[in-house]
């Protein structure tokens, strides 16, 4: 395909110095990444926090690009100039019309907790209605055989873009996807025919990237109010409780845009959750649609496990799935990895519990969903990340020194940061925590002062497989896994006598 009929189709017009001698070139690719041009690239040169992608245009053109998308004011030179004061939204929008077919049904999702285990529930609920889908995000690319390829939560756009390409040649017909506020801003998801958006939340996080709260949920609302298609729907989490009101500033946002609103939760007006008992290994949910009320047990804990299932149940039914098909499905539904995930049951009998929160919000959420399951104390393990949102490292000490009995600060992917500043911060609102700064002997120490009637929360990194240490030149990703290490610790000891 050339590139002038790219542009057409991407709808965006060439000036007229670029068509005599441009227009015609065949493309071969996009890149972002200069070291990845050949011949016939479409290479973006977007400025970042850190790199200027300007610099590097003339070894793109070196290595064969054929146009460059860039600020106005950008120099190209022995390549076609797209100039845009968006450029990031300008390319993604012709990379979109290169990289096809793409899957005939795509949703996204949205909010600051909930989006991996929402998208991931979203596929199997598809998958169970004979459907075969895929989802994107944190965990990677988990396709219609249950193989997942690691990833970021929002990869580049033309990662993005290819992985979507490559779903539908294998045949992929549905794709959930996570649409994180830093690839909302930097229009990583953008140039898709997105049916569907869904909000589940919002609560403090990534104020390192974002100027304050309010500008954190503008990149948010990116979704419903330019990336879901005109005509789509819009799938909002409405609880009881809606601190900032966001979820109903996100009602307004999807209806100022014409979308189609199904509200889900106990406010909800498609799906209301009007009753929900946990039980030992999952909870009874009574759910009312249209009217009918119906009861769905749920094999997954938490009241937070229940919004995502909702959330999930609403993206199938806004992209034509049967109610009744769909909410039969949720007690078939299976825990998402590091979320919540069982990993062990000491040899005193305690469960222990891996969760990815790294929020105030998240970790408040994780532990009012295995209180009610805790006969006698809740024992926590958790830390905060380095070179990112100082604020909340106090406040996530708050909902710990609250909500736990037992609380061990430890550390969780430091960074360039001294890590003993870092739980220094968090210990400040945590006076009765211990402070083990491995994180190895942390969760050691908790297994070994569990009792049988004790839950433990392991909480931070879930699903990662790494500890980052260090910056810049200096920085190490330590292999790491909690679920790894939670079992080696809760492992019975085989070199001990017979009842010993």
């Amino acid at each position: 395909m050339t590139l002038a009929q790219l542009a057409h189709q991407a709808g965006i017009e060439l000036m007229g110095d670029v068509l005599p001698g441009y227009g015609n070139a065949a493309v071969t690719g996009f890149a972002i990444d200069h070291r990845k041009v050949a011949p016939g690239t479409v290479f973006g040169a977007f400025r970042g926090a850190a790199v200027n992608g300007e610099d590097f245009i003339p070894a793109a053109i070196a290595a064969g690009a054929v146009a460059v998308v860039a600020r106005p004011e950008a120099s190209v030179v022995g390549a076609a100039r797209i100039a845009s004061d968006e450029p990031r939204r300008t390319f993604a929008r012709l990379a979109a019309q290169f990289f096809a077919p793409v899957p005939n049904t795509v949703v996204a999702v949205t909010g600051t907790n909930g989006k991996t285990s929402t998208v991931e529930m979203t596929r199997q609920l598809w998958r169970m209605a004979g459907e075969r889908a895929a989802s994107i995000g944190t965990l990677g690319v988990t396709t219609p055989d249950e193989s997942v390829s690691t990833g970021l939560t929002t990869p580049d756009i033309v990662t993005f873009l290819s992985n979507m390409a490559g779903l539908a040649r294998e045949g992929v017909s549905h794709v959930a996807y996570e649409a994180s506020s830093h690839g909302l801003s930097q229009f990583r998801n953008d140039g898709l025919d997105v049916a569907a958006g869904a909000f589940t939340n919002l609560s403090r996080d990534h104020l390192d990237y974002h100027a304050d709260m309010d500008d954190y949920f503008a990149a948010k609302m990116r979704l419903f109010d330019e990336v879901v298609r005109d005509g789509g729907a819009a799938v909002i989490w409405a609880g009881a409780d809606d601190p900032g009101a966001w979820s109903q500033k996100a009602i307004g946002h999807a209806k100022r845009r014409g979308l189609a609103v199904l509200t889900v939760g106990a406010q909800g007006e498609v799906l209301k959750l009007v009753g929900r008992e946990p039980g030992q290994l999952g909870q009874v949910l009574r759910i009312e649609h249209h009217g009918t009320v119906r009861t769905v047990n749920l094999p997954l804990i938490g009241a937070y496990q229940a919004a995502n299932a909702l959330v999930a149940a609403g993206l199938v039914l806004a992209t034509g799935g049967e109610p009744a098909q769909v909410l039969d499905a949720l007690s078939r539904l299976q825990p998402v990895r590091g979320r919540l995930e069982r990993a062990a049951i000491t040899r005193g009998g305690a469960p222990v519990y891996v969760d990815y929160a790294h929020t105030p919000d998240a970790l408040d959420a994780a532990i009012a969903a295995l209180r009610p399951h805790a006969r006698g104390r809740l024992i926590l393990v958790f830390g905060a990340g380095g070179d990112r949102d100082t604020g909340k490292r106090a406040e996530m000490g708050a909902v710990a020194a609250r909500g736990a009995d037992l609380a061990i600060v430890t550390d969780d992917n430091p960074r360039g940061e001294d890590p003993a500043a870092i739980r220094r911060a968090i210990l400040e609102n945590c006076p009765g925590a211990t402070e083990i700064g491995d994180r190895r002997e942390a969760i050691g120490e908790a297994i070994r002062r569990a009792g049988p009637d004790d839950i433990v929360l392991i909480a931070g990194k879930g699903h990662e497989q790494g500890q980052i240490v260090g910056a810049g030149d200096a920085l190490r990703v330590l292999p790491f896994d909690d679920v790894t290490v939670v079992r080696e610790c809760a492992a019975p000891d085989i070199s001990a006598p017979s009842g010993v």
